[in-house]
């Protein structure tokens, strides 16, 4: 199950399914089972900054945290592949200096958190090429698909 929460402030700006798509495509791409859990939280810049400086030690706000957890859910027996939480206001302004919407910038957002917790980082060139070719690939589909 896919669990999307938006904060009130964002709720009339992006829709849950824009997210989901994005979610369930990366699954699909990544050949994960759709049979596991995860949370997608979409938040205020100020949120991000918090639990990037609690988690990471970075005192500056993101874009998007992925915490991978990659453990069975002893109620349902299902993977909890983790929780990833996205800024909106990031993916507006980063929307607005690439000129696109919001909903292709948050879709990107959720594919990308989605591979780290999948095991994807882009700490060096090569990793980065890899990570950025598969989001690619899947933002392609996405647009394909117009979702």
């Amino acid at each position: 199950m896919i669990n999307i929460e938006i904060i009130d402030r964002f709720a009339a700006r992006i829709g849950p399914n824009t997210i989901l798509n994005a979610a369930q495509q990366t699954l699909l791409h990544q050949k994960v089972s759709i049979d596991v859990d995860l949370s997608i939280l979409v938040e205020d810049g100020e949120k991000l900054k918090e639990l990037n400086q609690q988690f990471l030690n970075i005192d500056s706000a993101t874009d998007v945290l992925s915490f991978p957890a990659n453990e069975i859910d002893p109620e349902t027996g299902r993977n909890y592949l983790g929780d990833i939480i996205i800024s909106f206001p990031h993916a507006e302004k980063q929307a607005q200096d690439a000129g696109q919407s919001s909903d292709r910038e948050v879709q990107l957002l959720v594919v990308h958190g989605i591979l780290h917790l999948l095991g994807y980082d882009h700490a060096n060139n090569s990793e980065k090429k890899e990570m950025w070719a598969i989001q690619n690939d899947i933002l392609a589909c996405l647009a394909g698909n117009n979702f």
